[in-house]
């Protein structure tokens, strides 16, 4: 059961968008001026990228792998001058390969010039970088422990899933699965219910799967994981990849925003990326760089982009 303060903080959730900046604000519905207010703290800053798909080989149609090397660099510039406490990427670091090797020298690559970015990284696993590897080679490959989990920053809690399971519950890897049967499943479900029950912290969500559509690119049993979400009253946000799309959808108070994937398009021109910043006061800022759009939906007004 959600208390008078958790209802009263779902009701006042809004969205903005200023000068290419999404807004999404937990300010008492009516005042507004709550979202500007310098209450003397400095927000937490995060670094997101997604689905850079990197790859040493020619580019496909929209997708050009080789060249988010160099789209990763410039966001690397951007985190710096923003001074992000960490960076996350939500999936798909890596494209698929024919052979183990091949793969694990793709991962080399990219993550060697991922983790210069910043001591603390969080990496969301994505189908592509599991479509060869196994989970456990990814996550060795990328020095991570585990592939959910969660953690407290200051006064936020964050939470990265896992959605790469079949229906059937098996873990992707081997070339075992379909990019569109993802799935989280039981054991995954119980932990993030008591992981939020035990926390008192709003909380930031992290995914590579989509959390809010019923279609190819969706989590099969979303459904469910949001009124997980829901019922916690504590999340803000979640932040996803995997359709390559700008999007914004509010669903039970929730935010789910998607992000656009680096991969897309030849050229810095085609960059995409945006800093998170979360406020003690109650706002979370998300920034976006050159394809890394503002939205245009409910509550929503739309300005350019960075």
């Amino acid at each position: 059961m959600r208390n008078a303060d958790e209802d009263s903080l779902r009701q006042g959730r809004r969205a903005f968008l200023q000068n290419g900046t999404l807004l999404l604000a937990t300010a008492a519905a009516g005042n507004q001026s709550f979202l500007f207010a310098d209450d003397g703290k400095h927000p937490l800053r995060v670094g997101l990228v997604t689905d850079l798909h990197h790859a040493d080989k020619p580019s496909a149609g929209t997708r050009h792998y080789r060249e988010t090397l160099g789209k990763l660099a410039e966001a690397a510039t951007q985190f710096e001058k923003d001074k992000v406490s960490f960076v996350v990427e939500l999936g798909d670091l890596i494209d698929a390969a024919d052979s183990v090797k091949t793969e694990q020298r793709y991962l080399q690559t990219i993550n060697r010039e991922f983790s210069a970015i910043s001591k603390e990284r969080h990496y969301v696993l994505g189908n592509h970088c599991v479509d060869t590897l196994t989970k456990a080679e990814f996550l060795d490959g990328v020095e991570q422990k585990q592939s959910y989990y969660s953690f407290d920053r200051g006064e936020f809690h964050f939470v990265v899933l896992d959605s790469c399971f079949r229906s059937d519950g098996e873990p992707y890897g081997r070339k075992n699965s379909k990019w569109n049967d993802a799935n989280i499943p039981a054991a995954e479900m119980d932990w993030l219910r008591a992981d939020l029950k035990a926390t008192r912290k709003q909380t930031v969500v992290f995914a590579h799967q989509r959390l809010d559509v019923s279609n190819d690119h969706g989590v099969k049993n979303c459904p469910e994981v949001r009124r997980i979400l829901e019922e916690s009253g504590k999340v803000w946000a979640v932040f996803q990849g995997h359709s390559h799309q700008n999007d914004l959808k509010d669903i039970g108070g929730i935010h789910y925003c998607t992000l656009v994937a680096m991969v897309e398009g030849s050229g810095v021109d085609n960059n995409g990326y945006s800093v998170l910043e979360i406020a003690p006061a109650g706002t979370i800022r998300l920034t976006g760089f050159r394809k890394q759009k503002g939205y245009s939906a409910s509550r929503v007004a739309v300005a350019g982009t960075r």
